[in-house]
């Protein structure tokens, strides 16, 4: 009887991944350019592909939040001063970011072509760029540091810590901007695991050295705060000197002195970062926008709510990490199969890593629906931060489904070269609705963080419907990269 129950459940569970993973229903009207795997295969090889982008972003936020436990240790102070650099640093990595995402649409795409010199001419002209970049917004953070992180929302119990957190992060940010750039066309030809290894090894490393120079251990030095922001440097080190090795090999796709051609800057491969990064560094700088000014609503509401609100924050990037590696796998997937001219590929893939994404979000709302008040126990035995905590975890356990999903959304559609209207939508939401809606619910309607995390909840609401809708219209399977 139990073999026969065990036996049932299975077959209950094959037909319902067989409705879940379904080629023709997620192609519905868009018709086949040939011939069309199994959903087996298929899956496969989403899963080849996503697994490794997954697990590396997974471990990524995990080793971000070990961060901000090993810091707790130094009190509520030093939580809030690290979580008010995030946005003036990743303003500072906006215009990197935006390279990245055109090196992995651009690879990826060059990738399906089969033109392997084109690949590699991406690969180096994005060095190139930004190696020069660096060298002038480094120089421009560190100079504007003190009144950047006043603008942020510092105090006087947080401004010296953060002012020389960032510092020591922004100065040494050339080994980190390689290390992205790299790994992002690495992930364009799907070669998720040189990514995961390098990242992984990062943030041993991180962990290792936080463990040595934020108490002071093993006869190192106890330097805090910024012993925490010298670990991090160490660990990106690590990480871009791997990331280089990875495009020394002849006989890989990626090698960065294939071809005969004259080294320097070419100009039509410059045209095509330009035409995907202009409207992605748009899209950056609507985010750090957007998201800065709702960290100074949150921030005026004192240091232990915005120590609750940063706790909850570094939680939240544990659920987006499950999108953002599936997005990855999506830039990929979907931007290989329109080189290779099957559009209807690119939709199918997309469809499948969004409902992994579903798969995983449930996983992740049941985690963070029974343990939310233990997992903020991890990092504070404050009576009102724990009970902020217990009202922040009810709204991660909804949102964790929008955001999933919203961004694998948005990954297709910058895998498709449609960066345009992913630029759109965070004008629209995180600059507009984030920051306005936050306000209004924090302040006139006196609801306090609970008002903030409803100015989220509402954002993500919107980037999710806006998202799904261009990725069901099909426009962004005929855009030319």
């Amino acid at each position: 009887m139990l073999l026969h129950a065990e036996k049932e459940i299975s077959e209950h569970m094959d037909r319902a991944l067989a409705l879940l993973f379904n080629a023709r229903r997620i192609l519905k009207d868009t018709p086949p350019r040939g011939e069309v795997p199994s959903d087996a295969t298929l899956l496969r090889r989403a899963l080849r592909v996503a697994w490794p982008s997954t697990l590396e972003s997974f471990l990524v936020a995990l080793v971000s939040v070990v961060d901000t436990i090993m810091v707790s240790s130094l009190g509520a102070s030093a939580i809030a001063a690290i979580g008010l650099t995030n946005q003036p640093k990743f303003i500072c990595l906006a215009l990197f970011l935006s390279i990245n995402v055109a090196v992995s649409a651009i690879v990826a795409r060059r990738k399906g072509e089969g033109d392997r010199e084109g690949a590699n001419r991406v690969l180096r002209q994005a060095i190139l760029l930004t190696v020069l970049f660096t060298a002038v917004v480094t120089a421009a953070a560190l100079l504007l540091a003190e009144p950047a992180l006043r603008l942020a929302g510092t105090n006087e119990d947080t401004h010296g810590l953060a002012t020389g957190y960032f510092r020591i992060i922004v100065g040494c940010q050339i080994f980190n901007v390689l290390n992205m750039v790299i790994n992002a066309a690495q992930r364009g030809v799907g070669s998720t695991r040189i990514a995961m290894r390098t990242n992984i090894t990062s943030n041993l490393v991180n962990i290792v050295c936080n463990y040595l120079l934020i108490g002071g251990h093993f006869g190192f030095p106890a330097l805090g705060v910024n012993g925490a922001a010298i670990a991090t440097v160490i660990g990106t080190a690590v990480a871009c000197c791997m990331a280089l090795r990875s495009v020394m090999h002849p006989d890989s796709f990626l090698y960065l002195f294939h071809g005969s051609e004259k080294r320097g800057f070419d100009a039509g491969t410059l045209r095509s970062i330009a035409n995907i990064g202009s409207s992605t560094l748009a899209e950056q700088l609507f985010l750090r926008f957007g998201f800065l000014m709702y960290t100074m609503v949150v921030a005026r509401l004192g240091t232990n709510a915005f120590a609750a609100h940063q706790i909850g924050m570094n939680i939240i990037t544990i659920s987006f990490a499950f999108g953002d590696g599936l997005s990855v796998a999506s830039v990929s997937l979907a931007g290989q199969s329109l080189g290779e001219q099957r559009p209807d590929l690119a939709k199918i893939y997309g469809g499948f890593c969004q409902r992994l994404g579903f798969l995983c979000s449930a996983l992740l709302a049941v985690f963070y629906t029974t343990l939310g008040r233990e997992i903020f126990r991890l990092f504070s035995d404050d009576a009102q931060i724990l009970a902020y905590g217990s009202v922040i975890m009810r709204f991660i356990a909804v949102i964790v489904f929008l955001q999933v999903s919203q961004v694998i959304y948005s990954g297709c559609l910058r895998g498709g070269g449609d960066t345009k209207f992913v630029a759109l939508v965070s004008l629209v939401s995180v600059a507009c609705v984030r920051p306005l809606s936050g306000w209004l619910f924090v302040y006139p309607l006196d609801l306090g963080l609970v008002g903030a995390w409803m100015g989220l909840l509402l954002d993500q609401s919107i980037r999710l419907l806006l998202t799904r809708w261009r990725f069901r219209s099909d426009k962004w399977l005929a855009i030319k990269i």
